[in-house]
């Protein structure tokens, strides 16, 4: 019986397979049987419960004395299950076949036993030369994968030992050297000696490049090419651990350009991108190669210095820092002046000991940045070290920002007045209008003490609108009682952050409509070192100013790096001068040449001069002599509130 059927003598042993079987089975017969050959044939048979066999039957001619053929005699065998063994195989290797990663089979000498379409086109094997290549990938292997993967083990390995993943670098048949995910399957026998073993690769080079490019996006400033922050404040955290340790010591230094805005608005981003470039590259060329510089953003680098711990060693670096970027810069033919202030901080084994190296990190750059900070109050282009004093004044800040966002609402902002008078006549010219805050706990303060927190805060708009207002309505109220005439001038301090606010000349214009008082009685001082800035937005906001008719005056004229050309610029009706030109004035016996030159170049421009801090009658004289127009200082009169001054007014009458 062939698959469970009954087959009658005398008929074909495939008589009961289907009728296509059949049909090939007597056609492969009848071609075989002139021959007088051997005939070896597999078909199928269904059996008698519905399961498919296959049967492989081989015939060996019979021959008789004479050599004649007289017949066959053979065997037919049950070969379903190996028949079902290689149709799995078969179909495996084809699904391998059309797999991208290539798979190559190795026996325990490292031959190749076997290897996928998707091996001969990333790994380059071939039918030709396929054990040269498989050497070749097979030494890559070897040479790159941890070495017991592969040895002999004198115990039986479990799974996780028979399996190694991780990544191996090979250079394509292209000549491409790319980077392959390898699954290595090691088969063993019980005394651990490997039978043989198959690998399965992946080219990932191109997904490892975009992830190395993301990671790289992530972690470096895109226009320089510099680390960022984040990675800034990592390898920070990596030096401070092994500062902890070592006690090398660390410093970090917090690198800020002066004037970069100034250079964006006139010149265009683009200018400025290129600026911000150059001025990397020169950063980078003036500190050591050790050294880690990175683009904190904006016009912000930060900068470690690994291995330091002597302070001097550090204000050298930022010394060649500052000489690296401070002078003229050409870009786009255009002469630009750059320059910058350098906060620096050291790290001390008492913060290593308080803080983890991540929170350390991010406190020394704090603190760098807090020296910064000291180092453009104290006039930029320099360097500061970090100090706990420092550290106070900064939570003083803090705390005056928190306070000063209450001092307006609970009215503890004030204004007292200080009289401008005629050096010729004595008559009361105008007012300069300053500022108080009675602190709750600090008592009176001036505007050098909480005004650069304002302008930090974003609280200098709102104050110097209380500011003009208030100051407004007093000079209405004075004018209704017949204190002053309309030619009575105003002055009221602008600082260069609320003349940049594009708003802040509407809000002026309006505070002057709704008091019904002449623009002309309203006189906006700004600061020398405005004049000097050049920036262009304060610059519209000076003209909008002065086509709506208020005036505006240059104070503390000779404080700074006076530059008298700049005065030819500059639309300004008024210069105040310094009082540190004041001082001397008729205490030498003779006129100060430097004076009396301002005053003649101011009077050309068709300024008016008003001398500040006059505190002797002495100089009240000379300043007449000079031909100074105005006087202003304590021999003049005190800064006195709204009462009290009216009172004063009211007495001069």
């Amino acid at each position: 019986m062939l698959g469970g059927a009954p087959v009658v003598v005398g008929s074909a042993p495939w008589v009961n397979a289907t009728p296509t079987e059949r049909a090939a089975a007597e056609q492969a017969w009848e071609e075989t049987r002139p021959l007088a050959g051997a005939f070896t044939h597999e078909f199928r048979l269904l059996s008698v419960d519905g399961d498919v066999r296959f049967i492989s039957m081989h015939l060996e001619p019979v021959r008789g004395s004479a050599g004649n053929l007289t017949g066959f005699v053979g065997t037919a065998a049950d070969h379903t299950d190996m028949v079902t063994r290689r149709t799995l195989s078969e179909q495996l290797v084809g699904l391998l076949d059309v797999s991208a990663d290539a798979v190559l089979v190795f026996d325990r000498a490292g031959r190749l036993l076997f290897c996928n379409d998707g091996a001969k086109q990333l790994v380059g094997v071939s039918d030709a030369d396929n054990d040269t290549v498989a050497d070749t990938f097979l030494r890559a292997i070897r040479d790159q994968v941890p070495r017991e993967v592969l040895n002999a083990s004198p115990t039986l390995a479990s799974p996780a030992e028979n399996r190694w993943v991780g990544e191996v670098g090979f250079r394509s048949p292209d000549g491409i050297v790319r980077t392959l995910s390898l699954t290595l399957q090691v088969v063993r026998d019980a005394g651990g000696v490997v039978q043989h073993f198959s690998a399965i690769a992946r080219d990932v080079t191109e997904t490892k490049q975009l992830h190395d490019e993301l990671t790289r996006q992530a972690t470096h400033d895109a226009r320089t090419g510099l680390p960022n922050r984040v990675l800034f404040l990592r390898r920070l955290a990596e030096a401070l651990e092994k500062d902890r340790t070592l006690k090398s010591g660390c410093a970090v230094m917090f690198v800020d350009l002066d004037r970069l805005k100034i250079v964006n608005d006139t010149m265009g981003h683009d200018v400025g991108d290129v600026l911000i470039s150059n001025i990397a590259k020169r950063i980078v060329n003036a500190t050591r190669p050790s050294d880690i510089v990175a683009r904190n953003g904006g016009d912000e680098f930060v900068v470690l210095c690994d291995g330091v711990t002597d302070e001097h060693i550090a204000q050298d670096i930022a010394g060649r820092i500052l000489q690296a970027v401070t002078g003229q810069m050409v870009l786009q033919g255009t002469e630009i002046f750059t320059s910058a202030s350098i906060g620096i901080a050291m790290s001390t084994q008492q913060l290593l000991a308080e803080h983890s190296p991540v929170d350390a990190a991010q406190i020394l750059l704090n603190n760098a940045d807090t020296a910064m900070y000291r180092a453009k109050q104290r006039g930029r282009g320099r360097a500061e070290v970090y100090s706990e004093a420092m550290r106070a004044e900064a939570r003083d800040r803090v705390a005056l920002t928190n306070a000063l966002e209450r001092a307006l609402a609970t009215g503890q902002m004030r204004l007292v007045y200080q009289p401008i008078v005629s050096a010729h006549t004595g008559r009361n010219a105008g007012v300069e209008a300053y500022l108080r805050w009675d602190h709750p706990q600090r008592g009176e303060l001036t505007p050098p003490t909480f005004i650069p927190v304002a302008e930090e805060s974003g609280m200098i708009g709102p104050l110097g609108d209380f500011v003009v207002t208030r100051a407004c309505t007093d000079l209405r109220e004075w004018i209704d009682a017949g204190l002053v005439d309309r030619m009575f001038a105003l002055h009221v301090n602008v600082s260069s952050k609320q003349l940049t606010d594009p708003s802040f000349v509407d809000r002026t214009l309006t505070v002057l409509r709704d008091v019904g008082l002449e623009s002309a009685q309203l006189i906006v001082e700004v600061i020398e070192q405005t004049v000097l800035d050049d920036n262009p937005s304060v610059g519209r906001s000076i003209n909008a100013l002065k086509r709506a008719g208020i005036r505006v005056a240059i104070d503390d004229f000779g404080s700074g790096f006076s530059s008298l050309s700049s005065l030819r610029n500059f639309p300004a009706d008024v210069l105040k001068l310094d009082g540190s030109l004041v001082r001397d004035i008729g205490q030498q016996g003779h006129d100060d040449p430097i004076v009396r030159s301002i005053i003649q170049l101011a009077h050309s421009l068709d300024m008016t001069v008003v001398a500040e801090w006059v505190s002797t009658e002495e100089q009240a004289k000379r300043l007449r002599v000079l031909g100074c127009d105005h006087l202003q200082g304590n021999r003049i009169g005190e800064p006195l509130a709204a009462e009290e001054f009216a009172r004063t007014l009211a007495r001069v009458r």
